[in-house]
């Protein structure tokens, strides 16, 4: 289980290296190709993003790294379970200051986010 942790661990800090950076390809190395991002939507329902769209997405957003920012970002808890995962983690993309839950399976003896669930609050 200390490899697992330890390679979750790692998963995260290129999760947060990737979010300080906009970087799509970076976040896709972590990502399972059929994952996808799940939030509250504007109009209060549930909105589900396949991961190849907010890829899209990130790679049309300036990274808080080009205009300076500071990073914030930690990882609340780590829980495993066999060839699951959940990570609860908090970063910022200034101004907003996010929230994530990472689902993430072992697939092929590799960690991989299965699904984000996020939330943020400017």
């Amino acid at each position: 289980m200390d490899a697992d942790v330890r390679a979750l661990r790692t998963l995260a800090q290129t999760y947060f290296d990737a979010a300080y950076e906009m970087d799509a390809e970076k976040f896709a190395s972590i990502f399972h190709p059929s994952s996808s991002v799940t939030k509250v939507a504007d109009d209060g329902d549930v909105g589900v993003t396949p991961v190849a769209m907010w890829l899209a997405v990130v790679r049309d957003t300036k990274a808080p790294k080009q205009k300076g920012e500071e990073r914030d970002d930690e990882i609340l808890s780590i829980d495993v379970e066999r060839d699951l995962a959940l990570l609860k983690v908090k970063l910022q993309v200034p101004p907003r200051h996010f929230t994530d839950l990472l689902s993430c399976l072992k697939v092929n003896g590799t960690w991989k986010i299965v699904q984000k669930v996020m939330t943020s609050k400017a």
